[in-house]
């Protein structure tokens, strides 16, 4: 594994990859569930580059940069048996002095993440077009658990005719059903405990869907009856929208998603479950 910092040395590394390149972008802190995108990268590709970029521009101002947990001697060790080329670039280059230029998917950034976390998206499809233009991956892989960011970043894909194959892998869990996340760390344990009442509801939601129920008002008040059992949920929002578009649904007659933001004490957690 060949570890590159800047441009220049990117650049360089990749005019040695022959074939098709497949291309993981993560925050680092890595877990299963991002070994799960580098693993399907290597059966699928030829070579395998992972970035791992903290990205400043999709924080707001109250939230977790300074805090969001860092490793990169472990990441590099728990990727190397996977990937050609790792790339961890600093926001120095990403952002140099007098940077301006942004990457603005309109429509579908705006209910969901994109209501509670005003320019996150914005920080998200710029920083994803940067590592898209730097590595020139073949294909991308990107994890089911961040269902709206993978929605936007396909639209971007398509709307800016990158030629990259957007790669969704499905949300890995902890045996009780909590979804992998980076931020589980921040749980204590009656906090981790409390968290698994996010798959539960969605589970609930899912047996109703499977028994017939097409209603999404009922879907949604499902999910929400069931977060409500836990005290130590402090609900943002629960969705039942369109898979393509994010819209919310008044029936379920194509593919949906479940979807819902919980705050579990000062950790933020999300969830998803696809219908149809």
């Amino acid at each position: 594994m060949r570890r590159v910092i800047s441009l220049s040395e990117l650049r360089s590394a990749r005019l040695s990859l022959t074939g098709t390149v497949g291309l993981v972008p993560t925050m680092g802190y890595l877990h299963e569930g991002h070994l799960s995108l580098v693993r399907r990268a290597r059966e699928e590709c030829d070579h395998v580059a992972v970035s791992i970029f903290i990205n400043p521009t999709q924080f707001g101002p109250k939230e977790d940069l300074a805090k969001y947990p860092r490793d990169l001697e472990r990441d590099m060790k728990l990727i190397e048996p996977y990937t050609d080329l790792l790339w961890t670039p600093t926001a120095e280059i990403m952002y140099p002095e007098g940077y301006q230029t942004w990457v603005d998917v309109e429509t579908m950034t705006r209910p969901l993440e994109g209501s509670m976390r005003p320019g996150h998206f914005r920080g998200v499809t710029t920083v994803v077009a940067k590592l898209f233009n730097g590595v020139q991956p073949d294909r991308a892989y990107f994890g089911q658990k961040d269902a709206q960011q993978a929605t936007v970043i396909r639209r971007m894909v398509g709307d800016l005719n990158f030629p990259i194959e957007i790669v969704v892998c499905p949300i890995m869990r902890e045996p009780d059903g909590l979804a992998m996340s980076s931020r589980n760390v921040y749980l204590d344990p009656q906090q981790r405990q409390a968290a698994t009442v996010l798959s539960r509801s969605l589970r609930e939601a899912k047996q109703a869907y499977d028994n017939g129920e097409r209603d999404a008002g009922v879907l949604r008040q499902i999910m929400k009856d069931v977060l409500a059992t836990e005290p130590l949920a402090d609900v943002q929002y629960v969705s039942c929208a369109d898979y393509e578009t994010l819209k919310e649904l008044a029936n379920v007659e194509r593919k949906a998603l479940l979807s819902m933001a919980v705050l579990i004490g000062k950790t933020r957690l999300i969830d998803n479950l696809i219908l149809g």
